[in-house]
């Protein structure tokens, strides 16, 4: 493959620069990787059906954090690449799905009060589906994380859901993917927070912050920060909570995280940042 510049043509491997997409939008860069993705010029289908993929992916976290609406179009550019039965496809589509059922007119909230029931039922048995054709033990963590926060989230289910988090985190262990394993700490760590057990939510969210850190993933580590602020609240530490708090908005809104940034400056207006036991920050 190619990248094309009106000064030159540079042999790049695909793999290494959907890497390097990918890892610019852990670091909320996302115009600049889907700006690379785009510029890529490649001339085997497969390969432009991987580089749509990748920019669905991209789009998918943009949308989350910085509150645009780019997944529609990305997944549908990807759709006409891909195979309908293709496994990560129907993956992001099902991350679209839920992030979207999960806001009634533009609010976060939880459980299935508001909601479709059919429209839940089905993307229940969409994860499902994909957890039990996953073609390997990180993608099939990966269904098993999303199940928990769809039964979690929209089902109300807690016990349940905590299972499917665990399962999640197995995967992400024995796969070495250090973002399930630090997604699912999160959430795990919220229900030790739900049930009053400080110590082992404060043990999960430092792991998972130092987690996604090392992964490089800058939003979700400030997400992280918020809740480590939220322990230091909680255990009457507020001066440390609201100085923890102050950078996490500071940091957001530098970065563009628009959403990661008002809950932060919620936070420090006195609103509990978890809005539930079961706060979901995404993905990915």
């Amino acid at each position: 493959m190619t990248n094309t510049t009106s000064a030159s043509r540079t042999s790049v491997d695909l793999d290494e620069l959907i890497a390097s997409a990918r890892e610019l939008s852990l670091a909320a860069r996302w115009p600049r990787a889907l700006a690379l993705l785009d510029s890529t010029a490649v001339t085997e289908s497969a390969d432009r059906a991987r580089l749509a993929l990748a920019a669905a992916e991209v789009a998918l976290e943009s949308d989350w954090f910085a509150g645009t609406d780019l997944t529609p179009a990305r997944v549908g550019a990807a759709a006409q690449l891909l195979p309908e039965d293709d496994w990560d496809l129907g993956f992001a589509r099902l991350r679209h799905t839920y992030f979207g059922l999960l806001r009634i007119d533009g609010t976060v909230c939880f459980g299935p009060d508001g909601k479709d029931p059919e429209a839940l039922a089905a993307v229940r048995r969409e994860v499902y589906a994909l957890r039990d054709r996953s073609p390997d033990v990180v993608r099939g963590g990966w269904a098993s994380m999303y199940l928990g926060l769809i039964t979690d989230n929209h089902f109300g289910e807690g016990d349940a859901a905590a299972a499917h988090y665990t399962a999640a985190l197995e995967a992400g262990e024995s796969g070495a993917d250090p973002l399930l394993a630090r997604e699912a700490l999160r959430h795990l760590g919220g229900h030790a927070h739900a049930t009053g057990d400080q110590d082992r939510a404060l043990e999960r969210w430092r792991r998972a912050t130092e987690l996604g850190a090392g992964a490089g993933n800058l939003p979700g580590t400030l997400s992280q920060q918020l809740l480590l602020a939220m322990l230091a609240r909680d255990t009457g530490d507020e001066p440390g909570a609201r100085a923890l708090a102050t950078e996490v908005a500071r940091w957001a809104g530098a970065i563009g995280a628009d959403r990661l940034n008002a809950q932060a400056t919620a936070f420090l207006a006195g609103i509990d940042p978890m809005g539930s036991p079961k706060e979901d920050e995404s993905v990915g």
